[in-house]
């Protein structure tokens, strides 16, 4: 068996803002202080992202705030899934990429995502992406803020699920981020990087990637890190 892990935002999907408008709408419900600004988001857990952005407008946060925010998000996630998919898209290639890899004998795919679970889920459900999916074998934000743990957390739970002994030369990770780069390599797994976030293909090349493609839309090199 081999382990495909996927990250979500701008690997595949882009929400075109909508995210931002809901974790601005959650953040200052919970905090009751208007967002002036985000902290940096490429690569980070939620949890940290929540952080830091309370820091940012001298706020101490906790793990109680933080599970009132993701609460509150994921709601408010549900409640825009109609914005999400008017204004947002799966990017070019994902779809295809998801159903090709189903076809193959002995793939499992999953995720690991900054996200919290329900968020996750509800982004790839609104484009369509969740079928070939377990999301129950994931690693997301809320499990911990190092997102190499998030890809040791996603193993241990395919593993106690199928089974089967994964072993770390058949899991896949692919994501957009040099921070998606650094966790695959951390955790000692392969990792695909994919340009369609907001770093270029040539940074991304530099940062370690096992391989370096420009989208998912060519599937041949995939196929080939499967092999």
């Amino acid at each position: 068996m081999k382990l495909v892990l996927w990250d979500i935002d701008h690997t595949l999907i882009a929400t075109r803002g909508v995210g931002r408008e809901i974790f601005a709408d959650a953040f200052e419900q919970v905090t009751g202080t208007p967002m002036r600004e985000q902290a940096t988001v490429d690569g980070m857990t939620e949890p940290v992202i929540f952080r830091r952005t309370a820091e940012l407008h001298g706020i101490t946060s906790d793990r109680t705030m933080f599970e009132a925010f993701a609460r509150r998000s994921a709601e408010l996630h549900r409640q825009r899934a109609h914005d999400l998919r008017e204004r947002g898209h799966a990017l070019p290639g994902a779809a295809s990429a998801l159903a090709a890899l189903a076809d193959m004998n002995g793939i499992v795919q999953s995720v690991v995502t900054g996200n919290i679970r329900p968020v996750a889920e509800v982004k790839l459900q609104v484009f369509g992406l969740d079928t070939h999916i377990r999301f129950p074998y994931g690693g997301y934000g809320e499990d911990h803020d190092d997102r190499a743990e998030l890809v040791r957390t996603a193993i241990a739970r395919t593993r106690a699920a199928t089974g089967a002994g994964v072993a770390l030369a058949d899991v896949l990770l692919i994501g957009d981020t040099p921070a998606d780069v650094a966790a695959g390599r951390a955790a000692g797994v392969s990792v695909l990087a994919v340009a369609t976030g907001r770093t270029p293909a040539e940074d991304l090349a530099e940062t370690g990637a096992t391989t370096t493609v420009p989208d998912l839309r060519d599937l041949s090199l995939l196929r080939e890190l499967l092999r």
